[in-house]
Formats: structure tokens, sequence, C-alpha cells
């Protein structure tokens, strides 16, 4: 998603959500997120889960540095205790291991990712150990840009809903689902969005 893609779906949402043009008004426009599709950007997805930004960021950083270049051969290849020295969690070694074991032996193609709507990437994705329904719509967002991928499981998208709507709580998946249907077909970029309003929004 371009730049400008962003700013105009952002710009019909804000003719349906009087909420989002006011945020929109006072904290701009976010920058695209842009991952190269394939195993790389499938890794950081579950180096990314239930840790925070910071510490998925330096996790990565530390296999980058170990594994170069970062493929499943290498990652495979380099042995349990490397990745769990990187900041792996045994957990996540697995995970990583039948992600690198899925791509190897074609159970998992990831060319063939782009070519399927959204139901069938989240079908083949979420087949995979490891990867649920919020990995299969991070990816879909940032390396295959789809626009409509909404990450309804992500906290931080969760706590800005709730402020940007001025919720008492924060919103549970079908509360999620009903705010966001008035953002479609732009609900990805509504996300994109809402994780720039988090930053930024007052607590």
């Amino acid at each position: 998603m371009t730049p400008e893609f962003i700013r105009d779906a952002l710009d019909d949402i804000a003719t349906r959500d009087a909420d989002l043009a006011a945020a929109l008004q006072e904290y701009g426009y976010p920058a695209p997120r842009i991952r190269e599709p394939g195993f790389g950007s499938l890794i950081n997805i579950i180096i990314g889960q239930q840790v925070s930004v910071h510490a998925a960021a330096a996790i990565r950083g530390r296999l980058e540095a170990a594994v170069n270049p970062l493929t499943p051969e290498t990652f495979l290849a380099a042995g349990d205790d490397a990745i769990r020295a990187v900041g792996f969690s045994n957990r996540k070694v697995e995970y990583g291991k039948g992600l690198a074991e899925a791509i190897l032996d074609g159970t998992l193609e990831t060319e063939r990712l782009a070519r399927l709507d959204d139901d069938e990437v989240t079908k083949v994705l979420t087949s995979i150990r490891g990867l649920g329904r919020w990995s299969a719509d991070i990816y879909m967002l940032f390396a295959l840009g789809r626009a409509d991928a909404w990450p309804l499981d992500d906290l931080a998208i969760q706590v800005a809903v709730q402020k940007l709507k001025r919720m008492r709580k924060r919103p549970d998946r079908k509360r999620m689902e009903v705010v966001a249907k008035r953002w479609r077909p732009y609900r990805g970029v509504a996300a994109l969005f809402l994780w720039h309003y988090y930053k930024g929004a007052p607590t």
C-alpha cells in the first residue's frame, strides 16, 4: 500500500466515521508498513506474538545477526540452542522449525499466497502450527498489502478502538467486528491508523 492509497482510503473512511475523522485530523496519516513476503516475514510474526514491539525488534535483530541470510534452510541449520540464544522460547523454536519445514517440504507455498483470496490465505496459514488468525491477518496486511485484513485480536488495536469510541472497557471480538463494519473495504488501512493513533492518543 502506497502513502497515497492509505491517504485516500482513510479519507473515504472519515466520511463515514466522525470519530475517526476527528482523530485523523489531529494525528495525521500513518506511514505504510511493508514487509517482503515469505519466510522472513512469517518468522518475524512468530517472534512478535505476545511480546512488546521493542522486545520483538531486539530478538529479530539478534536472529538476523546470527542467521544470515535468514532462510528456512539456515534457520534449521542453526540448531535449537542458537535460536534459543537469540531470545526464542522453546515453543517458538518449535513453531519456527515447523514453519521452515513446511516451506521446504512444499506444505506451505508462500509464493502461492498472493494469488489466493483473504479467506483462503487465512485457511492455509492457520493450518501451520504457531500461526493463528492474528498471524494470518498481520501477514496479509504487511506482506500481501491486503487493504481489508482486520487483525481484531491485536491488543493495541483493541485499546485504540476503546479510546477512539470512548468505550468503558476494551471491546471483545464481536464488538470489534461491529465497529469495523463501516470501515470496509479498508479495515486494514484503519488498523494502520489505529496503531498510529495508539502511540499518540492520550491514556
